[in-house]
Protein backbone atom coordinates (compact mmCIF):
# COMPACT_ATOMS: atom_id res chain seq x y z
CA UNK A 1 0.00 0.00 0.00
CA UNK A 2 0.99 3.65 -0.52
CA UNK A 3 3.08 5.12 2.15
CA UNK A 4 2.23 8.56 3.47
CA UNK A 5 2.25 11.20 6.10
CA UNK A 6 -0.77 10.96 8.80
CA UNK A 7 -2.89 14.03 7.74
CA UNK A 8 -3.78 16.94 10.22
CA UNK A 9 -7.89 16.66 11.35
CA UNK A 10 -8.98 20.38 11.92
CA UNK A 11 -11.32 18.75 14.53
CA UNK A 12 -13.23 22.05 15.41
CA UNK A 13 -14.56 21.59 11.81
CA UNK A 14 -15.21 17.96 11.98
CA UNK A 15 -19.15 16.86 13.80
CA UNK A 16 -18.64 14.98 17.12
CA UNK A 17 -20.60 11.94 15.66
CA UNK A 18 -18.17 11.81 13.61
CA UNK A 19 -15.31 10.35 15.62
CA UNK A 20 -16.05 10.63 19.05
CA UNK A 21 -17.30 7.81 21.77
CA UNK A 22 -20.22 7.79 24.03
CA UNK A 23 -20.53 7.93 27.69
CA UNK A 24 -21.62 5.25 30.14
CA UNK A 25 -24.32 5.00 30.73
CA UNK A 26 -26.13 7.76 27.95
CA UNK A 27 -29.72 8.60 26.72
CA UNK A 28 -30.06 9.23 23.16
CA UNK A 29 -32.83 10.56 20.55
CA UNK A 30 -33.03 10.68 16.70
CA UNK A 31 -35.07 13.48 15.39
CA UNK A 32 -35.83 13.60 11.94
CA UNK A 33 -37.62 16.42 9.85
CA UNK A 34 -38.26 17.39 6.38
CA UNK A 35 -38.03 20.12 4.77
CA UNK A 36 -40.94 21.40 2.94
CA UNK A 37 -40.02 24.88 1.79
CA UNK A 38 -35.75 25.76 0.86
CA UNK A 39 -35.41 29.08 2.51
CA UNK A 40 -36.14 27.22 5.88
CA UNK A 41 -34.21 24.41 5.34
CA UNK A 42 -31.21 26.93 4.46
CA UNK A 43 -31.90 28.51 7.53
CA UNK A 44 -31.96 25.42 9.60
CA UNK A 45 -28.58 24.75 8.20
CA UNK A 46 -27.03 27.73 9.54
CA UNK A 47 -28.77 27.49 13.28
CA UNK A 48 -27.95 23.71 12.88
CA UNK A 49 -24.04 25.16 12.97
CA UNK A 50 -24.14 26.77 15.69
CA UNK A 51 -25.87 24.44 17.97
CA UNK A 52 -23.35 20.95 16.70
CA UNK A 53 -20.63 20.35 18.76
CA UNK A 54 -17.53 19.61 17.41
CA UNK A 55 -15.20 16.50 17.88
CA UNK A 56 -12.54 19.51 19.52
CA UNK A 57 -15.05 19.35 22.44
CA UNK A 58 -14.08 15.81 22.70
CA UNK A 59 -11.92 16.60 25.86
CA UNK A 60 -13.88 19.67 27.45
CA UNK A 61 -17.46 19.02 29.56
CA UNK A 62 -19.57 18.89 26.08
CA UNK A 63 -17.85 16.14 25.43
CA UNK A 64 -20.62 14.40 27.05
CA UNK A 65 -23.09 15.77 25.74
CA UNK A 66 -23.45 16.45 22.42
CA UNK A 67 -25.72 17.16 19.07
CA UNK A 68 -25.09 16.20 15.81
CA UNK A 69 -26.99 16.54 12.20
CA UNK A 70 -26.99 14.47 9.10
CA UNK A 71 -28.64 15.14 5.94
CA UNK A 72 -29.76 12.52 3.54
CA UNK A 73 -29.48 12.69 -0.28
CA UNK A 74 -33.20 13.96 -0.79
CA UNK A 75 -32.75 16.51 2.09
CA UNK A 76 -29.49 18.38 0.09
CA UNK A 77 -32.26 17.83 -2.57
CA UNK A 78 -34.53 20.06 -0.46
CA UNK A 79 -32.22 22.42 0.08
CA UNK A 80 -31.36 23.10 -3.29
CA UNK A 81 -27.45 21.77 -3.84
CA UNK A 82 -26.64 21.85 -7.38
CA UNK A 83 -26.99 18.59 -9.43
CA UNK A 84 -23.40 18.79 -10.20
CA UNK A 85 -22.55 18.61 -6.58
CA UNK A 86 -25.09 15.76 -5.73
CA UNK A 87 -23.35 13.61 -8.19
CA UNK A 88 -19.92 13.78 -6.73
CA UNK A 89 -21.51 11.74 -3.43
CA UNK A 90 -21.04 8.03 -3.57
CA UNK A 91 -24.06 6.41 -5.57
CA UNK A 92 -25.02 4.17 -2.42
CA UNK A 93 -26.03 7.29 -1.04
CA UNK A 94 -28.02 9.05 -3.56
CA UNK A 95 -29.94 5.51 -3.91
CA UNK A 96 -30.73 5.33 -0.48
CA UNK A 97 -31.02 2.44 1.71
CA UNK A 98 -34.47 1.45 0.67
CA UNK A 99 -33.10 1.53 -2.63
CA UNK A 100 -30.09 -1.43 -1.57
CA UNK A 101 -32.58 -3.29 0.35
CA UNK A 102 -32.02 -6.44 -1.56
CA UNK A 103 -28.54 -6.40 -1.57
CA UNK A 104 -28.27 -5.80 2.60
CA UNK A 105 -30.98 -8.66 2.94
CA UNK A 106 -33.60 -6.43 4.26
CA UNK A 107 -36.26 -8.81 2.64
CA UNK A 108 -39.55 -10.34 3.90
CA UNK A 109 -40.38 -8.74 7.28
CA UNK A 110 -37.68 -6.52 7.05
CA UNK A 111 -38.16 -5.31 3.47
CA UNK A 112 -38.99 -1.13 3.16
CA UNK A 113 -42.83 -2.29 2.48
CA UNK A 114 -42.68 -3.28 6.57
CA UNK A 115 -40.44 -0.13 7.59
CA UNK A 116 -41.87 2.64 9.82
CA UNK A 117 -42.79 5.83 8.00
CA UNK A 118 -41.24 7.93 7.00
CA UNK A 119 -37.84 5.76 7.65
CA UNK A 120 -36.04 4.77 4.03
CA UNK A 121 -38.55 7.14 2.59
CA UNK A 122 -38.25 10.59 0.27
CA UNK A 123 -39.83 12.66 3.51
CA UNK A 124 -36.88 11.97 5.63
CA UNK A 125 -34.69 14.83 5.41
CA UNK A 126 -32.69 15.65 8.32
CA UNK A 127 -31.71 13.71 11.17
CA UNK A 128 -30.46 15.37 14.88
CA UNK A 129 -29.23 13.09 17.24
CA UNK A 130 -28.52 14.68 21.19
CA UNK A 131 -26.56 12.19 23.53
CA UNK A 132 -26.26 13.05 26.90
CA UNK A 133 -25.42 10.94 30.25
CA UNK A 134 -28.59 11.19 31.70
CA UNK A 135 -32.66 12.01 30.13
CA UNK A 136 -32.09 15.08 32.40
CA UNK A 137 -29.04 17.00 30.44
CA UNK A 138 -29.87 14.80 27.34
CA UNK A 139 -33.82 16.87 27.38
CA UNK A 140 -31.59 20.36 27.75
CA UNK A 141 -29.18 19.51 25.02
CA UNK A 142 -32.81 18.63 22.95
CA UNK A 143 -33.93 22.48 24.34
CA UNK A 144 -30.35 24.11 23.25
CA UNK A 145 -30.59 22.54 20.06
CA UNK A 146 -34.48 23.56 19.66
CA UNK A 147 -34.11 27.21 18.31
CA UNK A 148 -32.42 25.66 15.54
CA UNK A 149 -35.90 23.90 14.20
CA UNK A 150 -38.54 26.00 16.21
CA UNK A 151 -40.81 28.45 15.05
CA UNK A 152 -39.58 27.29 10.78
CA UNK A 153 -43.16 26.44 9.31
CA UNK A 154 -41.40 24.91 6.45
CA UNK A 155 -39.90 22.75 8.33
CA UNK A 156 -42.03 19.28 10.28
CA UNK A 157 -40.77 17.28 12.56
CA UNK A 158 -41.53 13.65 11.10
CA UNK A 159 -39.90 11.14 13.87
CA UNK A 160 -38.15 10.67 16.94
CA UNK A 161 -36.76 7.70 18.28
CA UNK A 162 -35.73 7.84 22.44
CA UNK A 163 -32.87 5.36 23.12
CA UNK A 164 -30.39 4.74 25.84
CA UNK A 165 -27.05 2.46 26.94
CA UNK A 166 -27.20 1.13 30.45
CA UNK A 167 -24.46 1.21 33.11
CA UNK A 168 -23.74 -2.41 32.10
CA UNK A 169 -23.18 -1.91 28.50
CA UNK A 170 -25.73 -4.48 27.31
CA UNK A 171 -28.30 -4.51 25.09
CA UNK A 172 -31.47 -6.82 25.35
CA UNK A 173 -29.60 -9.93 24.11
CA UNK A 174 -28.01 -9.60 26.95
CA UNK A 175 -24.28 -8.76 25.48
CA UNK A 176 -21.74 -5.94 26.64
CA UNK A 177 -21.92 -3.52 23.50
CA UNK A 178 -19.52 -1.12 22.04
CA UNK A 179 -16.49 -2.70 23.09
CA UNK A 180 -14.32 -2.39 19.49
CA UNK A 181 -13.62 0.74 17.58
CA UNK A 182 -10.98 1.41 15.80
CA UNK A 183 -8.10 3.81 16.16
CA UNK A 184 -8.05 7.33 13.91
CA UNK A 185 -4.61 9.05 12.61
CA UNK A 186 -4.68 12.81 14.16
CA UNK A 187 -7.71 12.10 15.85
CA UNK A 188 -6.00 11.84 19.35
CA UNK A 189 -8.67 9.01 20.52
CA UNK A 190 -7.04 5.61 20.94
CA UNK A 191 -8.38 2.47 19.39
CA UNK A 192 -9.78 -0.59 21.82
CA UNK A 193 -7.20 -3.22 20.52
CA UNK A 194 -3.67 -1.91 20.91
CA UNK A 195 -2.59 -4.41 18.44
CA UNK A 196 -4.09 -2.57 15.90
CA UNK A 197 -2.35 -0.13 13.62
CA UNK A 198 -4.45 3.21 13.69
CA UNK A 199 -6.22 3.63 10.45
CA UNK A 200 -5.93 6.92 7.98
CA UNK A 201 -8.14 9.83 8.29
CA UNK A 202 -9.52 9.38 5.08
CA UNK A 203 -11.05 6.08 6.23
CA UNK A 204 -13.68 7.88 8.22
CA UNK A 205 -13.41 11.31 7.21
CA UNK A 206 -13.57 12.88 4.05
CA UNK A 207 -10.95 15.00 1.86
CA UNK A 208 -8.33 13.07 3.93
CA UNK A 209 -6.06 10.02 2.24
CA UNK A 210 -7.04 6.89 3.14
CA UNK A 211 -6.03 3.05 3.66
CA UNK A 212 -5.08 3.29 -0.66
CA UNK A 213 -3.54 6.54 -0.54
CA UNK A 214 -7.23 8.30 -2.36
CA UNK A 215 -8.82 11.07 -1.34
CA UNK A 216 -12.45 10.93 -1.41
CA UNK A 217 -14.34 14.00 -1.24
CA UNK A 218 -17.87 15.32 -2.54
CA UNK A 219 -17.57 18.38 -4.51
CA UNK A 220 -17.20 21.49 -4.21
CA UNK A 221 -14.63 21.12 -1.35
CA UNK A 222 -16.13 23.18 0.70
CA UNK A 223 -18.95 20.49 1.00
CA UNK A 224 -17.34 17.78 1.27
CA UNK A 225 -14.05 18.05 3.47
CA UNK A 226 -14.09 17.36 6.66
CA UNK A 227 -17.55 15.40 6.09
CA UNK A 228 -18.43 11.68 6.82
CA UNK A 229 -21.33 9.42 5.40
CA UNK A 230 -23.22 7.78 8.41
CA UNK A 231 -25.69 4.86 8.26
CA UNK A 232 -28.40 4.83 10.78
CA UNK A 233 -30.77 1.51 11.34
CA UNK A 234 -33.31 0.74 13.67
CA UNK A 235 -33.16 -3.03 14.44
CA UNK A 236 -36.05 -4.92 16.21
CA UNK A 237 -34.38 -8.15 18.62
CA UNK A 238 -36.85 -10.82 19.48
CA UNK A 239 -35.11 -11.34 23.04
CA UNK A 240 -37.33 -14.16 23.42
CA UNK A 241 -36.76 -16.21 20.38
CA UNK A 242 -33.23 -15.36 20.93
CA UNK A 243 -33.69 -17.00 24.63
CA UNK A 244 -35.49 -19.94 23.57
CA UNK A 245 -33.42 -21.06 21.04
CA UNK A 246 -30.43 -20.49 23.38
CA UNK A 247 -32.14 -22.76 26.00
CA UNK A 248 -33.44 -25.44 23.23
CA UNK A 249 -29.95 -26.15 22.25
CA UNK A 250 -28.32 -26.43 25.54
CA UNK A 251 -27.82 -29.25 27.92
CA UNK A 252 -27.89 -26.86 31.06
CA UNK A 253 -27.50 -23.25 32.00
CA UNK A 254 -23.35 -23.21 31.65
CA UNK A 255 -23.83 -24.76 28.39
CA UNK A 256 -26.76 -22.30 26.81
CA UNK A 257 -24.15 -19.77 28.51
CA UNK A 258 -21.48 -21.20 26.17
CA UNK A 259 -23.08 -20.99 23.01
CA UNK A 260 -23.84 -17.92 23.56
CA UNK A 261 -20.54 -17.14 23.49
CA UNK A 262 -19.84 -19.05 20.68
CA UNK A 263 -22.64 -17.62 18.87
CA UNK A 264 -21.21 -13.65 19.43
CA UNK A 265 -17.29 -14.36 20.13
CA UNK A 266 -17.83 -12.67 23.49
CA UNK A 267 -19.18 -13.91 26.68
CA UNK A 268 -22.42 -11.50 27.93
CA UNK A 269 -19.73 -9.58 30.17
CA UNK A 270 -17.79 -8.40 26.93
CA UNK A 271 -15.08 -10.73 27.34
CA UNK A 272 -13.60 -12.19 24.30
CA UNK A 273 -13.84 -16.19 23.93
CA UNK A 274 -9.88 -15.08 22.72
CA UNK A 275 -9.00 -14.07 26.28
CA UNK A 276 -10.97 -16.13 28.12
CA UNK A 277 -11.66 -19.62 26.08
CA UNK A 278 -13.19 -21.65 28.62
CA UNK A 279 -15.14 -19.77 31.02
CA UNK A 280 -16.54 -16.08 31.24
CA UNK A 281 -14.06 -13.49 32.91
CA UNK A 282 -16.27 -10.43 34.11
CA UNK A 283 -13.40 -8.40 35.49
CA UNK A 284 -11.68 -8.87 31.70
CA UNK A 285 -15.04 -8.16 30.07
CA UNK A 286 -15.67 -4.64 32.31
CA UNK A 287 -11.38 -3.70 31.57
CA UNK A 288 -11.56 -1.46 28.04
CA UNK A 289 -7.53 -1.73 27.90
CA UNK A 290 -7.75 -5.54 27.76
CA UNK A 291 -10.75 -6.83 26.59
CA UNK A 292 -10.97 -5.90 22.72
CA UNK A 293 -6.83 -6.52 22.88
CA UNK A 294 -6.38 -9.74 20.70
CA UNK A 295 -5.71 -11.90 17.63
CA UNK A 296 -6.86 -14.76 15.72
CA UNK A 297 -4.02 -15.70 12.93
CA UNK A 298 -1.67 -17.40 16.00
CA UNK A 299 -3.61 -18.73 18.50
CA UNK A 300 -7.09 -19.52 16.94
CA UNK A 301 -6.55 -19.75 12.75
CA UNK A 302 -9.27 -22.70 12.52
CA UNK A 303 -11.75 -20.72 14.56
CA UNK A 304 -11.63 -24.22 17.52
CA UNK A 305 -11.88 -21.05 19.90
CA UNK A 306 -13.74 -18.35 18.34
CA UNK A 307 -15.58 -19.08 15.43
CA UNK A 308 -14.94 -17.76 12.39
CA UNK A 309 -18.99 -17.63 11.77
CA UNK A 310 -19.34 -16.05 15.05
CA UNK A 311 -20.73 -12.36 15.29
CA UNK A 312 -17.23 -10.20 16.26
CA UNK A 313 -15.34 -12.51 14.28
CA UNK A 314 -17.69 -12.02 10.67
CA UNK A 315 -17.80 -7.80 11.72
CA UNK A 316 -13.64 -8.01 11.95
CA UNK A 317 -11.64 -10.56 11.46
CA UNK A 318 -8.67 -8.89 12.40
CA UNK A 319 -5.75 -10.68 10.96
CA UNK A 320 -7.34 -14.13 10.08
CA UNK A 321 -6.74 -15.57 7.10
CA UNK A 322 -9.92 -14.00 4.90
CA UNK A 323 -10.52 -13.49 1.33
CA UNK A 324 -10.14 -9.60 1.00
CA UNK A 325 -7.57 -7.09 3.18
CA UNK A 326 -9.85 -6.28 6.71
CA UNK A 327 -8.03 -2.67 7.04
CA UNK A 328 -10.55 -1.49 3.85
CA UNK A 329 -13.73 -2.56 5.98
CA UNK A 330 -13.33 -1.20 8.80
CA UNK A 331 -15.88 1.16 10.27
CA UNK A 332 -16.90 3.16 13.27
CA UNK A 333 -20.27 1.31 14.86
CA UNK A 334 -22.34 2.23 17.51
CA UNK A 335 -25.53 1.17 18.88
CA UNK A 336 -27.90 2.74 21.17
CA UNK A 337 -31.06 0.48 23.25
CA UNK A 338 -34.22 1.34 22.89
CA UNK A 339 -37.67 -0.06 23.86
CA UNK A 340 -37.93 -1.84 27.50
CA UNK A 341 -35.84 -5.18 28.46
CA UNK A 342 -37.40 -8.04 28.61
CA UNK A 343 -37.81 -9.76 32.09
CA UNK A 344 -35.14 -11.60 33.06
CA UNK A 345 -35.94 -15.50 32.48
CA UNK A 346 -38.73 -14.85 29.88
CA UNK A 347 -39.22 -16.52 27.28
CA UNK A 348 -42.64 -15.48 25.65
CA UNK A 349 -42.79 -12.49 23.60
CA UNK A 350 -44.48 -9.76 25.62
CA UNK A 351 -45.43 -7.51 22.03
CA UNK A 352 -42.77 -4.24 23.06
CA UNK A 353 -40.87 -3.18 20.49
CA UNK A 354 -37.44 -3.56 21.54
CA UNK A 355 -34.14 -3.48 19.54
CA UNK A 356 -30.68 -1.37 18.62
CA UNK A 357 -30.66 2.19 16.89
CA UNK A 358 -27.48 0.93 14.87
CA UNK A 359 -25.11 3.66 13.73
CA UNK A 360 -22.06 3.39 10.91
CA UNK A 361 -19.76 6.12 10.34
CA UNK A 362 -17.35 5.91 7.57
CA UNK A 363 -15.88 7.62 4.31
CA UNK A 364 -16.74 4.67 2.32
CA UNK A 365 -20.32 3.25 2.41
CA UNK A 366 -19.47 0.59 -0.38
CA UNK A 367 -16.45 -1.03 1.11
CA UNK A 368 -17.41 -0.30 4.44
CA UNK A 369 -20.68 -0.65 5.81
CA UNK A 370 -22.36 -2.67 2.45
CA UNK A 371 -19.58 -4.72 2.31
CA UNK A 372 -19.62 -5.82 5.34
CA UNK A 373 -23.22 -6.82 5.50
CA UNK A 374 -23.44 -7.97 2.76
CA UNK A 375 -19.59 -10.62 2.57
CA UNK A 376 -19.20 -10.67 5.85
CA UNK A 377 -22.30 -10.89 7.66
CA UNK A 378 -24.86 -12.40 5.19
CA UNK A 379 -22.45 -14.86 3.68
CA UNK A 380 -19.62 -17.03 5.13
CA UNK A 381 -17.91 -17.63 1.62
CA UNK A 382 -15.22 -15.40 2.78
CA UNK A 383 -13.95 -17.43 5.21
CA UNK A 384 -14.48 -20.86 3.58
CA UNK A 385 -18.29 -21.72 5.24
CA UNK A 386 -20.17 -21.06 2.10
CA UNK A 387 -23.60 -19.35 1.97
CA UNK A 388 -23.56 -19.15 6.19
CA UNK A 389 -25.34 -16.01 7.79
CA UNK A 390 -24.09 -14.26 10.95
CA UNK A 391 -25.94 -16.16 13.45
CA UNK A 392 -27.14 -13.25 15.78
CA UNK A 393 -28.23 -10.40 12.46
CA UNK A 394 -28.39 -12.71 9.88
CA UNK A 395 -31.41 -12.96 7.41
CA UNK A 396 -32.45 -16.30 8.61
CA UNK A 397 -35.50 -18.46 6.99
CA UNK A 398 -35.74 -21.57 9.81
CA UNK A 399 -33.18 -23.72 6.85
CA UNK A 400 -29.78 -23.24 8.01
CA UNK A 401 -28.09 -24.08 11.95
CA UNK A 402 -25.17 -23.13 13.40
CA UNK A 403 -21.88 -25.05 13.74
CA UNK A 404 -19.00 -24.99 15.93
CA UNK A 405 -15.72 -26.15 15.23
CA UNK A 406 -14.49 -28.67 17.58
CA UNK A 407 -12.72 -31.79 17.88
CA UNK A 408 -13.09 -34.45 17.53
CA UNK A 409 -16.81 -33.73 15.58
CA UNK A 410 -17.92 -30.34 15.18
CA UNK A 411 -21.09 -29.24 16.99
CA UNK A 412 -24.24 -28.45 14.81
CA UNK A 413 -27.23 -26.53 16.11
CA UNK A 414 -30.60 -26.25 14.96
CA UNK A 415 -31.83 -24.56 12.05
CA UNK A 416 -31.76 -20.35 13.18
CA UNK A 417 -34.80 -18.14 13.15
CA UNK A 418 -34.47 -14.70 12.30
CA UNK A 419 -33.87 -12.62 15.79
CA UNK A 420 -33.17 -9.53 14.32
CA UNK A 421 -35.88 -7.43 12.04
CA UNK A 422 -34.89 -4.29 10.25
CA UNK A 423 -37.27 -1.38 10.85
CA UNK A 424 -35.98 0.86 8.70
CA UNK A 425 -33.04 3.19 8.24
CA UNK A 426 -31.16 5.91 5.94
CA UNK A 427 -28.25 7.06 4.38
CA UNK A 428 -27.08 10.05 5.77
CA UNK A 429 -24.41 12.87 5.37
CA UNK A 430 -22.17 14.41 7.93
CA UNK A 431 -21.61 17.79 6.88
CA UNK A 432 -18.56 19.93 8.53
CA UNK A 433 -19.51 22.95 10.25
CA UNK A 434 -17.92 24.93 7.70
CA UNK A 435 -20.54 22.70 4.82
CA UNK A 436 -23.20 23.33 7.42
CA UNK A 437 -22.81 27.27 7.16
CA UNK A 438 -22.13 27.04 3.20
CA UNK A 439 -25.61 25.24 3.01
CA UNK A 440 -27.58 27.79 4.86
CA UNK A 441 -25.93 30.28 2.48
CA UNK A 442 -26.85 28.75 -0.57
CA UNK A 443 -28.99 30.86 -3.15
CA UNK A 444 -31.15 29.97 -6.35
Amino acid sequence: MPVHTEDTLDLADIQRGVLGGRPTPYAAAYLAFRIDDRAHGRELMRRASTAVTSAADAVSPLGETWVSVAVTCRGLEALGVPRAALETFSWEFRQGMAARARTLGDVGDSGPEHWETPLGGPGLHVVFTAVAPDPERLKAAIDRARPAYDQLAGVTAVWRQDCYALPTETEHFGYRDGVSHPAVEGSGIPGSNRLEVPLKAGEFVLGHRDELGGVQSPRPTVLGRNGSYAVFRKLHQNVAAFRRYLKDNSTGPEDEELIAAKILGRWRSGAPLALAPHADDPALGADPHRRNTFLYETDDPAGFTTPGGSHIRRANPRDASVAGEVRLHRMIRRGAVYGPPLPEGVLEDDGADRGLMFAFVGAHLGRQFEFVQTQWMNDGVFFGANDAEDPVTGPHDGCAGYTIPRRPLRRCLAPLPRFVVTRGGEYCFLPSLTALRWLGDLRD
